[in-house]
């Protein structure tokens, strides 16, 4: 399927049907990936009796876009599925899980009506701190904070954007759905306590999850049983099936 963006260009995704009324799970990939990287997730899903939306965010896999823009122009693509999700399936739940970037790109797509359960993996609260952890990680911490505003400076110039438009942390406080937060304990890309700030900003209802030993990779592969255990239960408090 393809689904046009509004200020041009479009995002192409698959959707897989599951159970009529058990709602739609929109799954959002990380940097530099393509909606394959969530397919297990999807099977996932499918024998839990929820459709699904697999996309390719803008500037990814078959999706139009030249340039990654760290979940700005990103969201676009997360409003557009959004969209149509509300049109093609009206008055079924819809939930959004979102992996790194796609979970920056859902935040930052500030979408109205909420979604009814978002689950965000491994984001990162703002650009600056997202380019001084991989920075320090290379260099060192006294490099990192030495550097970081060297790049940061060139985000005007190079994408037409400035670093003040990438605070997820600051954007999840108009997040108005039940969220769970999923982050690794060992994650230097997203530090354990900045995935804390960025839950401590988060309205109620809300739930924290620490996956103990994992990096900033995928969370289920690293995890599959605990994962399915936080997941499923969540996703069905907030997505109750609908005749």
């Amino acid at each position: 399927m393809t689904l046009p963006l509004a200020g041009g260009g479009q995002v192409v995704g698959w959707a897989v049907q599951g159970q009529t009324g058990h709602g739609t799970v929109l799954l959002l990939h990380g940097v530099r990936s393509d909606r394959r990287q969530m397919m297990e997730r999807a099977r996932l899903l499918r024998r839990e009796g929820y459709s699904t939306l697999l996309i390719d965010l803008p500037a990814h896999g078959e999706s139009s876009g030249e340039r990654i823009s760290f979940g700005l122009r990103e969201a676009e693509g997360v409003k557009a599925a959004l969209a149509w999700l509300r049109r093609a399936r009206p008055g079924e739940p819809v939930g959004v899980i979102g992996v790194s970037l796609g979970a920056a790109s859902l935040v930052l797509a500030h979408a109205e009506p909420a979604p009814d359960a978002v689950v965000l993996e491994s984001m990162y609260p703002t650009i600056a701190d997202a380019v001084t952890d991989r920075l320090a990680r290379q260099l060192g911490a006294t490099s990192a904070q030495a550097l970081a505003p060297m790049l940061l400076w060139q985000l005007p110039l190079r994408l037409g954007i400035s670093a003040d438009e990438l605070r997820p942390v600051e954007a999840i406080r108009s997040l108005h759905s039940p969220v769970l937060i999923a982050a690794g304990t060992q994650d230097l890309h997203t530090t354990l306590a900045e995935s804390r700030r960025i839950f401590d900003a988060a309205p109620e209802p809300k739930r924290f999850w620490p996956v103990e030993g994992a990096a900033h990779v995928d969370l289920y592969v690293h995890a599959p049983k605990a994962y399915e255990a936080q997941l499923l239960p969540f996703l069905a408090q907030y997505m109750a099936p609908r005749s």
